[in-house]
């Protein structure tokens, strides 16, 4: 606009004209070819006309000279001076173009002004993706399993359907539904399935949309909420990991977090304020609901908790259904199996199984997904990923064969263990080998002589090593936590112990937990003491139980461990059945020696180390080392054990 403001009147203006030398033009004088020029006494451009009527322009000095003034006048041209005066849009121009951009910058920076407000005046606003128009297309046959959690909560689903039947006798449906259950058991879409069913539209939010830096945000925000829900008629209201905003109020160092107990208290008032005849109900899911304030599962709130658990063997045979709908399974592929070997995976273990085989079917160039690819997938979400880089020299494989080939024996042999799946030597996660058991039936209790018999299988490494070679190592670190924890359970909280009696101490939660900032412990020091000794005592007595049952299958050890030395991997069939071998003295296999061991013999491939009965502390007594020489003899001295992990 300014361009055309400054250049327009010039442009209006210009006509066609020939353009000439200022010489040029006096010769044309000369000659008489020139009728009439017009002098610009500004800036000394020069127009003329020729006889011929042509127009032309030149440029020259601001006066012509005397003897060009002679010239014309000579040659009768007509002279005239012109001193022309610029348009006032000209004028104004130098004025106009700093006010211009002056008022431009003023309202660039109103327009921002503007857009910030808008969003600190929209940020009170609620964040719920509603599902509406579409509807959200899950259904119950979507949702494989959980039979009865479908019937608790279909009862929801015929309220939202069908209103009038429960008015008709006066019936009043829950106000909320509180779904608890371990994470990926399908909370979310079980709540989804609901709306789904009922045809109503469905307000999905998670509790951490609440919280803003601003105070009151989330109170606001719950109130949008609500308000959108109830301008919808009926519809569900689903807030996922409801924890976040609805903790006991007053817990935690400082007294509790005063933005999130304003949304609670929103929250709160918001769920008993409106009526359950008007069509909306909530629904909300969590994994701890221990932290939930008391007033947010009261009757006419959270009246209902239902209860999501882990999926059962059924339950996981069709969860596995619906996730290989859409994939190629080969032949060999038997989900029952599959089902059989993944217990206590969730809905998002299996999905992750699932994908993980077909991965590893890519990974291997096949187009349909093999029994092995299944078996090497749940191997990588149970044990971890294999780490082929890590080199271990012989001895270290053969401490850890036979520290898994004590796990492995004591699982085969112990009456009430797990039975064995798989053993391996090859570093998988962050373990060194790996004894992997799976239940035959699922367990929901636990009778004692189970876990007396699972802590003779977590000492079996330990045993092993002490038992075959003389010394321990670091490896049984991971064992000896998981037992202590074990054998602590056992007397403090689950009443196991005849000194300590049916009394349980268990162990306090976190700060945040609870109301108690300090954790106080409730029983005498005689008493810790009485504890501490009943857990050594439970400990030592189970690895005396392990160290006797390695000695008496002790040639089945041995050749587990060479088992595990040439192959590196073996599954619970074949530890069977070298301990079969073991204790029959049959199929080609060695005979006992009175000790339990076999006679000696040299791993094939691995010179210089030997397995049988001279070794260990059950051998014949031998003349006394040298100093310093424990480990000298028929078997090459170890390194020292690696510091264990911080």
């Amino acid at each position: 606009m300014l361009a055309f403001l400054f250049l327009g009147p010039s442009l209006m203006t210009s006509t066609d004209r020939d353009e000439i030398d200022y010489s040029e033009m006096l010769t044309r004088v000369q000659q008489d070819e020139v009728s009439e020029i017009t002098w610009n006494n500004n800036d000394g451009s020069i127009t003329g006309k020729l006889d011929d009527g042509t127009e032309f322009s030149t440029n020259g000095p601001l006066e012509p000279a005397e003897d060009d003034r002679a010239l014309f006048r000579e040659h009768d041209v007509k002279l005239e001076f012109t001193s022309p005066q610029g348009s006032w849009i000209e004028a104004l121009l130098p004025l106009l173009i700093p006010v211009a951009l002056f008022v431009g910058i003023f309202w660039l920076m109103q327009r921002r002004a503007q857009s910030q407000m808008g969003g600190i005046m929209s940020i009170g606003r609620s964040r719920a993706k509603t599902y509406s128009t579409e509807r959200p297309g899950t259904t119950f046959a979507d949702v494989a399993g959980y039979d009865g959690v479908k019937q608790e909560i279909r009862e929801v689903v015929d309220f939202l359907k069908y209103p009038e039947r429960f008015a008709e006798i006066g019936a009043r449906i829950p106000k909320g539904v509180l779904l608890v259950g371990p994470p990926g058991t399908g909370k979310t879409l079980i709540a989804r399935a609901v709306a789904g069913e009922a045809g109503v539209p469905f307000l999905s939010v998670t509790g951490s949309d609440f919280m803003e830096m601003f105070v009151g945000v989330g109170a606001s925000r719950v109130r949008d909420l609500f308000q959108n829900a109830r301008k919808l008629g009926r519809a569900i209201i689903f807030v996922d990991e409801i924890d976040s905003i609805g903790r006991k109020r007053g817990a935690g160092l400082g007294g509790g977090h005063d933005e999130r107990e304003q949304t609670l208290n929103q929250m709160l008032s918001e769920m008993d304020g409106f009526e359950a005849t008007e069509g909306i109900v909530m629904m909300a899911a969590t994994n701890r609901p221990d932290i939930l304030d008391p007033a947010l599962l009261r009757p006419g709130r959270f009246d209902r908790q239902v209860v999501v658990p882990l999926p059962e063997i059924d339950e996981r045979r069709a969860i596995l259904d619906v996730h290989c709908k859409s994939k190629r399974l080969a032949p060999d592929v038997d989900l029952d199996v599959v089902a059989r070997g993944t217990p206590g995976m969730s809905g998002a273990d299996l999905a992750n199984l699932v994908n993980e085989a077909a991965l590893f079917a890519v990974r291997s160039g096949s187009d349909v997904i093999r029994r092995k690819d299944f078996e090497e997938a749940r191997d990588r979400v149970l044990m971890g990923q294999r780490r082929d880089s890590m080199a271990l020299s012989d001895a270290e494989k053969e401490v850890i064969a036979y520290h898994e080939a004590g796990h492995a024996v004591c699982a085969a042999v112990l009456p009430n263990a797990d039975p064995v799946h798989k053993v391996t030597i090859l570093p998988i996660g962050m373990a060194l080998g790996v004894t992997q058991q799976l239940p035959v039936d699922e367990k929901h209790i636990y009778r004692q002589d189970y876990i007396e018999d699972s802590l003779v299988v977590r000492m079996g490494g330990r045993c092993a090593e002490e038992l075959v070679f003389g010394v321990i190592s670091t490896g049984a670190n991971n064992d000896l936590v998981g037992s202590t924890e074990l054998a602590r359970k056992m007397v403090s909280e689950w009443g196991m112990s005849d000194r300590v009696g049916p009394m349980a101490w268990g162990s306090s939660g976190q700060v945040f937990l609870g109301e108690d900032l300090i954790h106080t412990r409730d029983y005498s020091d005689e008493t810790a003491r009485v504890i501490d000794e009943e857990v050594s005592r439970i400990l030592s007595e189970q690895e005396d139980k392990c160290r006797d049952t390695l000695r008496q299958h002790r040639k089945g050890l041995d050749l587990v461990a060479r088992a595990l030395l040439e192959h590196e991997t073996i599954d619970g069939a074949e530890v069977n059945r070298l301990i079969k071998v073991g204790a029959n003295g049959d199929a080609g296999g060695p005979e006992p020696t009175g000790n339990g061991g076999e006679v000696a013999a040299t791993v094939p491939g691995r010179d210089g180390i030997e397995i049988g009965p001279d070794r260990g502390p059950d051998a014949p007594a031998a003349p006394a080392p040298p100093p310093g020489q424990a480990l000298a003899g028929p078997h090459p001295p170890f390194p020292p054990p690696p510091a264990p992990p911080t």
